[in-house]
């Protein structure tokens, strides 16, 4: 028999469904609460409110578990490609040899974006943060390709959509770097794999033989696999949110990394750098400032440690410390950040008070020393991070347009002023 949760209000007893989805999780179905109670409820940040049902992403904070599709991180971090990722998540399914080389070839030969918006580059200030001029550019592909506007497309014209999108971000990513730097832009070349080729658009020069070290493209695809797609954030649901007006995807993944961007989501990598300066700038005593983390009454918190949903480990950070092992082994790295980052990341794995707290080296601590490493600018961290999460915020606009979900609307409660007389002006 079907579980019911029964409301006892004003004296009336209300039942609402139970509903179970395939991992055990359970949810109180409260849609039909104020057709008949006239009530609804309040939950700030959505913290206890599920939006959606959705098959893409089984996340377990408590037992450190993230599962794409049904499979595990560990296993396509170990043994997929970025690109297979992509598909899995877009289409539900891991791809054949077939329709995985179908699917990049596709996406080989759409990196080129068109000639005119080299301008709109030009007319960024040098200073101009990528994120914001990512969110633009990716926003401006609707203007470029008006027939993707049309939210009743066929399948075929939707793919080349998500085609072209998954193609043209690395190298309007890069071509962000490239312009802050006012160097010249490369342009992508098709013998080269997707990381790979975006390594090559960031880092390589006209002038110089520029080669990709496999070990850094073998990081790099790791890095976008764990950061694919991370279940109902704040990003992820403002790309469900803004596709639910029946946005297109441009503008849809635009508001998404324009969410991403914000310190409290997108920019923890970048905050874990900028709290390796200060330690350095401040003398390098990791000690002192480790005391600071465990003193309560100071505001000093280590970045880069525990994390907001995984309550007990993060399985990505395990994944993703091997390859940052790896990385600074190969290029030698001699940079006193990174120095300090390894002797707080020893006292936060065999130090009781962080053991027993749970506070552990998550995936932004390993991947902001990676990035650190290979010469990528704080403020594209989070550019990199929304390249990878390009094929969640993809599945997931997918997912919700195709299941023909309502606009998204949530209610309130209002607390402001009341039955107030509109005084003219000059009465005031």
């Amino acid at each position: 028999m079907s579980e019911i949760a029964k409301l006892e209000l004003n004296g009336q007893t209300y039942e609402f469904p139970v509903i179970e989805g395939t991992e055990n999780e359970k949810a109180i179905d409260i849609s039909a609460l104020r057709a008949q109670t006239g009530y609804i409820t309040i939950d700030q940040g959505f913290k206890n409110t599920g939006s959606c049902t959705s098959a893409i992403t089984f996340l377990d904070g408590e037992e450190g578990i993230l599962h794409y599709r049904g499979y595990p991180i560990e296993q396509l971090a170990e043994k997929a490609s970025f690109l297979e990722v992509a598909y899995l998540l877009i289409y539900g399914k891991l791809p054949t040899q077939a329709e995985l080389d179908s699917f990049i070839n596709s996406i080989t030969k759409h990196t080129l974006v068109h000639e005119d918006m080299k301008q709109f580059f030009e007319a960024y200030p040098a200073k101009a943060h990528p994120m914001g001029v990512l969110a633009s550019m990716v926003c401006s592909l609707s203007t470029f390709y008006p027939e993707s506007l049309d939210p009743n497309r066929s399948p075929e014209a939707k793919d080349l959509t998500i085609h072209r999108l998954l193609a043209k971000l690395p190298t309007l990513a890069a071509w962000s770097y490239k312009n802050a730097m006012r160097h010249p832009f490369m342009y992508p070349k098709n013998d080269l794999d997707y990381c790979s080729n975006f390594l090559h658009m960031m880092f390589a020069m006209p002038t110089e033989d520029y080669k990709v070290d496999p070990v850094i493209s073998s990081a790099l695809n790791k890095l976008l696999i764990l950061h694919a797609d991370h279940e109902q954030n704040c990003s992820t649901s403002t790309v469900r949110v803004v596709g639910s007006s029946q946005s297109n995807l441009y503008s849809s993944i635009s508001a998404g990394i324009s969410a991403l961007w914000g310190p409290l989501h997108g920019g923890a990598n970048q905050e874990v750098i900028e709290m390796l300066e200060k330690i350095a700038k401040d003398g390098g005593d990791v000690d002192k400032w480790v005391l600071k983390a465990k003193d309560k009454n100071d505001s000093f918190r280590l970045m880069g440690f525990g994390h907001r949903v995984y309550k007990n480990f993060d399985p990505r950070a395990k994944i993703i410390k091997v390859a940052c092992d790896e990385i600074l082994e190969k290029l030698g790295v001699n940079d006193p950040l990174l120095a300090i980052a390894k002797k707080l990341e020893t006292v936060a794995l065999e130090d009781e008070y962080f053991k027993s707290r749970n506070l552990y080296p998550n995936v932004d601590f390993y991947s902001g020393i990676i990035y650190k490493a290979l010469n990528i600018p704080t403020e594209m961290f989070t550019v990199m991070f929304a390249i990878g999460r390009l094929p969640g915020w993809i599945a997931q606009w997918k997912e919700m347009t195709e299941g023909n979900e309502p606009i998204g609307r949530p209610r309130q409660i209002y607390t402001g002023a009341t039955n107030l007389n509109y005084v003219e002006i000059s009465k005031r």
